[in-house]
């Protein structure tokens, strides 16, 4: 059986696309930033080289942690944008994608960020309070820095994994990129093309996001 493919009828709703496109973008700027806002302080909470922490919240974060972690991200979004209703709290599809994303990320972000920062040597951390820096300067100046270079690649793929993920807020009448590729196939009826130009937006958006978060690890991080 030889398929036909017709892309001028999908292509006809440029508007849907470019529309899906910025929303995906502003998803993962948004999730991203403070996503990683979240990761950090989390990781700080939980190192075990930046001395005491209170009982109650590292167990907090690691309870925080492992629940994200071990649960699949459209229960989630679920959870934030059905459940939380029941309790008396109602979100915007677009709010509770951003949330969403910004819980998953600073999730696995934490753990990714604190690998680094544990990898920090003692020395270097006793080095600082001899100079009489505070703790918050010896996290911001000596610990944060060498420990997001160390895993900025492996923040980088996570980073990806999470805009790719942003599709699944779709589900949730988000007008994000999987959201317009099918309002499309509803509208016209070529599904397969449809989700072939999806596919192939979101694999340029992967590229260029890649290359753009390591450029900005090489000119800002290891650059320091």
């Amino acid at each position: 059986m030889l398929i036909q493919l017709d892309f001028s009828a999908v292509l006809a709703s440029w508007p849907l696309l470019v529309r899906g496109v910025v929303w995906t973008i502003g998803l993962t700027i948004v999730g991203t930033v403070l996503g990683l806002l979240l990761g950090t302080a989390c990781a700080w909470a939980r190192a075990r080289n930046l001395g005491y922490r209170p009982a109650p919240l590292r167990w907090a974060v690691a309870s925080y942690v492992e629940l994200v972690r071990n649960t699949p991200f459209i229960v989630q979004l679920f959870f934030l944008f059905f459940g939380l209703p029941a309790l008396g709290l109602k979100l915007s599809p677009e709010f509770a994608s951003v949330l969403a994303m910004v819980v998953n990320l600073g999730a696995y972000s934490s753990e990714i960020i604190r690998a680094g920062i544990e990898a920090t040597p003692r020395g270097q951390i006793e080095a600082a309070h001899s100079l009489a820096l505070t703790p918050g300067q010896t996290f911001r100046r000596v610990v944060l820095p060498p420990a997001l270079q160390k895993v900025w690649p492996a923040m980088v793929s996570q980073i990806i994994i999470v805009m790719l993920g942003s599709a699944v807020c779709g589900q949730i009448s988000t007008p994000e990129l999987s959201y317009a590729a099918n309002l499309i196939s509803s509208n016209t009826f070529r599904a397969f093309e449809a989700f072939i130009l999806a596919t192939a937006v979101y694999l340029l958006l992967s590229m260029a996001t890649r290359r753009l978060l390591m450029w900005m690890g090489a000119r800002f991080l290891v650059g320091r």
